[in-house]
């Protein structure tokens, strides 16, 4: 009788260490992603900007990119990004400038009022993270802060090729 091929048993089997390392940060960062979703709802009730559209405001605040660029950065359809930049054109915190390179096209900045909502949106983030921050034991705080830049340079690892620095 021949032998069958061996198929991995995943409750017998331990898990590849690299792989179960991946999953728990998925787990954790997509935890965190959402805590600080929804906790910039207490601090900031007011505030109503979805989150896709904040993504954009934060892509924009280093320089004024076309459409494509914005949609090629943050990983979206151009026609999905075409509506997140007509709702912020609408609210006034971006604007349409000609691209001197090309005529034919557009790039789109922040507005004053765009930077100041973008900021506003910061600094109610970093007083909630800050809050959350100071409630850890030193030591959490420790392996908090020396991990950041192993997280900076996994972040640019799973960046598209060319995606720039300000990726996040």
């Amino acid at each position: 009788m021949p032998s069958s091929p061996h198929v991995p048993d995943s409750a017998t089997e331990s898990p590849d260490p690299a792989v179960e390392h991946a999953r728990r940060l998925t787990d954790t960062v997509t935890r965190l992603r959402r805590a600080l979703r929804s906790s910039i709802r207490t601090d900031y009730p007011w505030e109503s900007l979805p989150m896709a559209q904040v993504e954009l405001l934060q892509t924009l605040a280093s320089a004024p990119l076309r459409v494509g660029e914005l949609a090629a950065r943050q990983r979206l359809a151009p026609n999905t990004v075409s509506g997140l930049v007509g709702k912020l054109l609408d609210a006034g915190f971006v604007d349409r400038q000609a691209d001197p390179g090309d005529r034919r096209t557009a790039r789109i900045a922040l507005t004053p009022a765009g930077r100041r909502q973008l900021d506003d949106w910061q600094r109610a983030h970093e007083r909630r993270i800050a809050t959350a921050f100071d409630t850890l034991d030193p030591a959490d705080r420790e392996a908090v802060v020396q991990a950041l830049p192993a997280l900076d340079r996994l972040a640019r690892a799973l960046a598209p090729p060319g995606a720039g620095a300000d990726q996040g």
